[in-house]
């Protein structure tokens, strides 16, 4: 028996409209992310060993929203369309109409965390690790909202699959809900694991072993997740099937890995200056 494929829920972008002005559902998204992993930091970062104490994580909060904002622009520029973006420089500012990597956006929060852990004078690794604990809660809202903004949808599903769903610029066939399935597993589930590995002593005394999780766990996650996700057809596919973000996905799972293994081979029982 054929089952009726679900239609989009069509739910307005805007959520909150005040005259001709309008607050989108993406900006409570990071509104959201930022105060409440603001919150959870401060808790995590004054566990043992101690890392880093309430007003540096406040001041950090700043630096991670510049690393995201720019480390995110410029990596969608150089990893999916330089050619585009060379040709049209004044577009690059034009943020409001899209175009950010989160590949590049984790970029740009390392480069945020070595310039202020050696600013504060405080440990890297350490601090990195309550940092990223925390990044699978943006990652979950995000993608809620790229659900209800109707964009990255996802690959051609069969009509049978009870949760296909037909998308307003999807054309008229059904397709997965990949941004849900990116919800769950980058936010929810990655979440989770990490906020329990960073409960237990033998973890947190181990400085770069959240950190590589994070990274491992993400890269695995978002490769499992491009297998329903439809490219952007700018790109395509690339040989062998793959997709820009599973190859952008490789070097993040090897280094996770690596910082993993080198955190166990050197646990420390006190934060340490950098």
């Amino acid at each position: 028996m054929k089952l009726a494929v679900m239609s989009f829920p069509q739910i307005d972008p805007i959520a909150i409209h005040i005259g001709s002005f309008g607050i989108r559902w993406y900006a409570l998204a990071y509104i959201a992310s930022l105060l409440i992993g603001w919150m959870l930091a401060r808790r995590l970062c004054a566990l043992s060993p101690l890392v880093a104490t309430h007003e540096q994580v406040d001041d950090f909060a700043s630096w991670a929203v510049l690393g995201v904002v720019l480390g995110g622009r410029l990596g969608y520029i150089l990893f999916y369309q330089p050619g585009f973006y060379l040709s049209h420089p004044l577009y690059i500012l034009q943020v409001w109409n899209g175009g950010m990597s989160f590949h590049g956006g984790a970029l740009g929060v390392i480069v945020a965390l070595m310039l202020f852990a050696r600013r504060n004078r405080i440990s890297f690794l350490a601090f990195s690790d309550r940092i990223t604990t925390i990044v699978p809660l943006g990652l979950g809202l995000g993608r809620c909202a790229n659900f209800i903004n109707g964009e990255l949808w996802g690959r051609p599903a069969s009509p049978n699959l009870p949760w296909a769903m037909v998308f307003p610029t999807g054309g008229d066939v059904p397709r997965h809900p990949s941004q849900l399935y990116e919800a769950l597993t980058e936010g929810a589930l990655l979440l989770t694991i990490m906020l329990v590995a960073a409960s237990r002593p033998w973890v947190r005394e181990r400085f770069g072993f959240l950190a590589g999780l994070f990274l491992f766990g993400y890269a695995v996650m978002r490769c499992f997740c491009e297998f329903f996700r439809q490219p952007d057809a700018f790109i395509g596919f690339l040989p062998f099937g793959v997709t820009m973000g599973q190859v952008l996905s490789i070097p993040m799972a090897i280094a996770g890995l690596l910082l993993m293994a080198y955190a166990v081979r050197h646990p420390r029982r006190s934060a340490v200056h950098v």
